[in-house]
């Protein structure tokens, strides 16, 4: 198993040319993680510490919170320390098995012991979400087949109680096209001033084309809105980039 600092390692998987395939969550990936999507997502780290502060704020005594599409456990970690009290369960899911041994490790850690995390592999499609006040899906939607979003989202809004919250971040697409290819450009600039070159930028994508597939905001809020969730609206936007919250 992997420890915090192979979980720190930088990086360059896309480095040096390579043939086309499309992007998986392996160990590979899973050893660069943290660096990764810190230096892939503008905003990411604001985005960990304010779903801990909303966690905060709707978790209640008794209930449960689920952070699906966990990978190495930020939101489930942001949130566990700063919920003030310890009468709660956070299932965290995640169906890649390198990723889900890695936050198990993290867990065992002097900084993180003890705290109410309970890591699963599984598919989030087949999840059972049941007496819920928060759950998460960061970055995580984007990467379920567009069939299968509104049946997980509806699966989701069964299993929270009446004022609980949803908190959904994902990678976004603006219907103008124009603004789309404006905000598209600055975040490859924004990717290349974090020290990733052209070829890096380039060949991720065409790794992820097949792979991550946004939609706009709009889109998110009908989906949302048809399962029973409401006062949905956006709380954080740094270019393509946003997260959303909705209340059951």
């Amino acid at each position: 198993m992997a420890n915090m600092t192979q979980d720190s390692l930088r990086d360059n998987i896309f480095a040096s040319r390579q043939e086309a395939g499309d992007f998986v969550f392996d160990d590979k990936v899973a050893s660069v993680f943290t660096d990764m999507i810190n230096r892939s997502v503008p905003g990411y780290a604001t985005t960990l510490s304010m779903i801990g502060v909303l966690a905060s704020r709707y978790c209640k005594p008794g209930s449960r919170i689920y952070d699906l599409g966990c990978s190495l456990g930020g939101a489930s970690l942001a949130m566990a320390h700063q919920i003030s009290h310890r009468d709660y369960e956070l299932i965290a899911i995640d169906n890649s098995t390198a990723m889900i041994e890695r936050l198990t490790d993290r867990l065992k850690s002097e900084e993180h012991q003890g705290l109410p995390v309970t890591p699963k592999l599984g598919d989030i499609c087949e999840a059972d979400i049941s007496n819920a006040t928060v759950v998460v899906l960061n970055f995580t939607l984007q990467f379920v087949p567009l069939a299968q979003r509104q049946a997980l989202i509806q699966r989701i809004a069964d299993g929270m109680q009446p004022g609980g919250i949803l908190i959904l971040s994902e990678k976004i697409q603006f219907p103008d096209d124009d603004l789309n290819e404006l905000f598209i450009d600055l975040y490859h600039k924004f990717k290349q001033a974090q020290g990733y070159s052209e070829l890096e930028v380039s060949q991720k994508r065409a790794a992820l084309e097949n792979v991550l597939i946004p939609e706009t905001i709009d889109t998110h809020k009908q989906r949302l809105m048809a399962a029973g969730l409401k006062n949905c609206d956006v709380w954080f936007q740094c270019f393509n980039f946003c997260s959303m919250v909705a209340v059951r």
